[in-house]
């Protein structure tokens, strides 16, 4: 009686554990999400784009601006009759050294993270290259506030390549807690100089700014609870933060 007791247990758990739960949500549900195509049609944007660089750097630079543009690939899967723009990035230093330059998006005049949505596994962006020997790297804050800085290669080629960086499994996307920060975000892109390289005349340009995630993965049932106003101080904060957003 006994054995079969053990069998019978033994096979509902075969069955239950081929099936997935009640409300649990398709964590492996990938989709790609647009930050920004510079083209100024997305409502969702606002934001703008702005540009700093380090200290010798010449008077008047760096400049940045959106040009009438995209690259030939795109145009494959674009309207013909649409207007398609870039933004692009102008900078000079005095001295060859280590130098940098960082493409950052700007909200009511202040430096501004773009908050990303569910569990992130690339980021994907167009980048033009001037055949400078300069490095680029994608910056990226965590659910617990370390900055991280992720290689996405050098810019020694001519004209537009596709780029692909895939965060790594370390970084942190999600806090914990409730009080932490609710996902990860985007910092900026940063262009720095080989100490060899010339420095006198460098131009970039970028489009089509996306990245692919599993956008549920961090929804589970009852996910609008957690943010419940009980009156408190804290918990009115906390949700005065979230609509300002």
């Amino acid at each position: 009686m006994k054995k079969g007791l053990i069998v019978f247990a033994s096979f509902a758990l075969l069955l239950t554990a081929g099936f997935p739960a009640f409300s649990q949500a398709p964590s492996r549900s990938v989709e790609t999400v647009m930050i920004d195509d510079f083209d100024g049609n997305d409502s969702s944007v606002d934001w703008t784009w702005n540009v700093s660089a380090s200290r010798f750097v010449t008077d008047g630079y760096p400049i940045i601006n959106t040009f009438e543009a995209m690259p030939n690939s795109l145009k494959a899967i674009t309207k013909a009759d649409e207007t398609h723009k870039v933004i692009g990035a102008k900078v000079r230093f005095d001295r060859k050294g280590d130098n940098w330059m960082e493409i950052y998006p700007e909200k009511d005049g202040k430096p501004y993270e773009i908050p990303f949505r569910g569990n992130v596994r690339t980021l994907d962006f167009w980048v033009w290259g001037a055949h400078y020997l300069y490095f680029l790297d994608v910056l990226v804050r965590d659910a617990d506030g370390r900055i991280h800085i992720l290689h996405a290669g050098n810019l020694a080629f001519d004209g537009w390549k596709n780029v692909i960086v895939e965060i790594p499994t370390y970084i942190r996307q999600h806090s914990r807690l409730r009080s932490g920060p609710e996902q990860m975000t985007f910092v900026g892109f940063r262009i720095s100089t080989d100490p060899d390289e010339f420095v006198d005349d460098y131009i970039v340009y970028f489009d089509h700014f996306k990245y692919s995630t599993s956008a549920l993965a961090y929804i589970f049932d009852g996910y609008e609870l957690q943010n419940s106003d009980f009156g408190d101080s804290d918990g009115n904060s906390k949700k005065s933060e979230k609509d300002g957003q």
